[in-house]
């Protein structure tokens, strides 16, 4: 994983060699080359795109109601198993 002072640091390098070029770049052609870097640098750390996230939590929602499910039947059938106390 890169550290987040690194990350920062190379997209800083790579920004100022862009902006600091000797002959003058449209906006469009810079815009393009800075979200290069960026993609490039996003590239190297350990993300995932908001798609995947989302489909994650949507599998743990539904994991931890089966789990709780689960619990719940657990329980029952250990009330059931116990034999009553008498006092």
């Amino acid at each position: 994983m890169f550290p987040p002072k690194a990350f920062l640091d190379a997209i800083g390098s790579q920004a100022s060699r862009l902006f600091n070029g000797e002959t003058p770049l449209p906006s469009a052609e810079i815009e393009a080359r800075f979200k290069s870097i960026v993609q490039g640098a996003l590239s190297k750390l350990d993300v995932v795109s908001r798609d995947e996230f989302d489909s994650q939590m949507v599998v743990l929602a539904r994991t931890r109601a089966r789990l709780e499910a689960l619990e719940a039947r657990v329980a029952e059938l250990e009330e059931k198993l116990t034999p009553p106390t008498s006092e």
